[in-house]
């Protein structure tokens, strides 16, 4: 038996190492609607990758597919190495539970980030500071319990549960942090990559049926430069641009308070309405 961490993310998000089989578990802190959410398992692969003796680098990018719904309880991951060279690794994950077929499966890119010419294209947007904004309230889902959100544009009022009459628009503006601050890494920018609301909340103002079914997420920003920066919370802008079909898509950044540009992310959700 593992001793309490100090911080529930990392408890929830422990992983028990094996060969080339690894072993976690959910956890009814972060549980969503059906299943838990999302950043979750994606923190949880990605916690297994770091903590894996082959790996070299920091995390580049990680593509998770969610394919299946994944049962309360322990699950499996198999690590794979596929690739590797002086500079970059490439990671294969599958996570099953109970020697069924896999339920999730992951890729990622770990990478030697070495000094060179920077340049951002991008700049911070304006933003009022975390800690003038009050805090969102608490909705449904355990999992949105554990992060304090604060709107600075695009507010959506979960609770109502009114369809607005016209559509409304996709993009929202906030600050995220752990409920209980916790230093910002690799393992949380992912989590919290996919902490934003499902887009169709925002346009159509009600909560319907989603889920993700791929998340992407670059990071821009590598472990010497996270422990520098030294946050507790991150401020997101989150967009979609078309609905079609039963799915949706949604792009998002995140940055830090002193204006950097730490990770980006995509995804493909499925909706029903």
């Amino acid at each position: 038996m593992h001793a309490k961490s100090q911080h529930l993310f990392d408890d929830a998000t422990r992983i028990t190492a094996g060969d080339s089989r690894w072993q976690g578990r959910t956890s009814p802190d972060y549980w969503a609607f059906v299943g838990p959410f999302g950043g979750f398992t994606a923190a949880t692969i990605l916690r297994a990758l770091m903590e894996h003796p082959q790996v070299a680098g920091d995390p580049l990018a990680v593509t998770v597919n969610y394919c299946a719904p994944i049962a309360e309880g322990a699950f499996d991951l198999d690590l794979r190495l596929v690739k590797a060279n002086r500079s970059s690794q490439h990671w294969y994950v599958e996570l099953s539970q109970e020697g069924r077929e896999p339920a999730t499966l992951a890729t990622a890119v770990f990478a030697e980030r070495r000094p060179s010419w920077s340049q951002a294209q991008v700049t911070m947007p304006e933003a009022q500071p975390f800690e003038k904004i009050r805090r969102y309230p608490d909705v449904a889902a355990s999992w949105t319990r554990q992060y304090d959100f604060r709107f600075v544009e695009g507010l959506v009022d979960m609770a109502a549960g009114v369809e607005l009459q016209q559509p409304g628009s996709a993009f929202s503006k906030l600050w995220i942090g752990d409920r209980v601050p916790r230093k910002i890494d690799a393992l949380s920018l992912l989590a919290m990559s996919d902490a934003f609301f499902a887009r169709i909340f925002h346009v159509k103002g009600e909560i319907v049926p989603i889920g993700t079914v791929s998340l992407t997420t670059h990071f821009h920003a590598d472990a010497e430069d996270l422990s520098r920066e030294d946050i507790t919370h991150v401020l997101g802008v989150a967009d979609a641009k078309i609905f079609h079909k039963s799915y949706g898509d949604q792009n998002g950044e995140l940055w830090s308070p002193s204006g950097r540009l730490l990770a980006t992310t995509t995804q493909m959700t499925y909706f029903k309405a």
